[in-house]
């Protein structure tokens, strides 16, 4: 093997199950190792086929970009996963398919929390490393629950642990929970970024595995959002809402 296959080779992703379009451009070896900037990414998004019209970004995550876009005028959020580098990961490549596999998981996440009536954004489609869903906000996309105030923040602590119970109840427990994660529009709350969400409504093989996985999602995410409520002076009961949730999802028995 020559030097020039040996680097090559290193790039090449080791998941079988890739996207048709990404396997084609790796075999026929034209996958460009350069991270798109804004218009490549655009080109990317119009490409797919997610959106007819790309307006701007909205936000920059550590791995990903979303951009406000419509659909034959119709507003639409997508999200970009970046492909080779993301802000905390010291700029080291990401394989595509390692993107791609994290975009799918994502959308099948919010699917099916949506199919469960959780308060989540409707996902509309996937394409690779890009996935498009409803646009929460108006003009201004609503804001982080991170950066708001509060004018009934008991109440709305309550909306958000019933949407936290919501979507344990669709079955999945969400894997970075914060105020950073939750969007305010009027006085509802959504859910956003389930790209490290679990299910926990198929609990084959070994059961105990995911229900201590989600308890220790729900424990570590509802102490996130502790940290925001306490300046409000509310106490979130972690311990107790937990066991019951978990509880819940713990049908039969494994647990205990």
């Amino acid at each position: 093997m020559t030097e020039t296959e040996k680097t090559n080779d290193s790039k090449m992703p080791n998941d079988p199950t890739l996207d048709a379009s990404v396997q084609w451009r790796i075999d026929h070896g034209t996958i460009d190792l350069r991270e798109p900037g804004y218009r490549g990414t655009a080109e990317a998004i119009l490409d797919a086929g997610l959106a007819t019209e790309i307006r701007r970004l909205i936000s920059a995550g550590k791995e990903a970009d979303v951009y406000l876009c419509t659909y034959n005028g119709a507003p639409l959020a997508v999200k970009a996963y970046r492909l080779y580098r993301t802000s905390h990961r010291g700029g080291r490549p990401i394989k595509v398919d390692t993107m791609s596999w994290l975009a799918a998981h994502e959308f099948e996440m919010m699917r099916q929390a949506w199919k469960g009536g959780a308060p989540v954004p409707t996902p509309a489609r996937r394409v690779e490393n890009l996935l498009s869903m409803r646009y929460i906000g108006n003009e201004a996309p609503a804001p982080r629950l991170h950066d708001v105030r509060l004018e009934a923040p008991e109440s709305f602590l309550g909306t958000v642990l019933a949407g936290v119970d919501a979507l344990a109840r669709a079955g999945i427990v969400h894997g970075d929970l914060s105020a950073f994660n939750v969007l305010v529009d009027d006085e509802r709350a959504w859910f956003i970024d389930f790209s490290e969400a679990v299910r926990v409504d198929r609990l084959g093989g070994s059961p105990w595995v995911p229900l201590t996985e989600a308890s220790k999602l729900l424990t570590r995410g509802l102490q996130a959002l502790q940290l925001y409520f306490r300046k409000y002076n509310l106490t979130i009961e972690t311990e107790p809402l937990v066991e019951q949730i978990v509880q819940r999802l713990d049908r039969f028995g494994v647990l205990e």
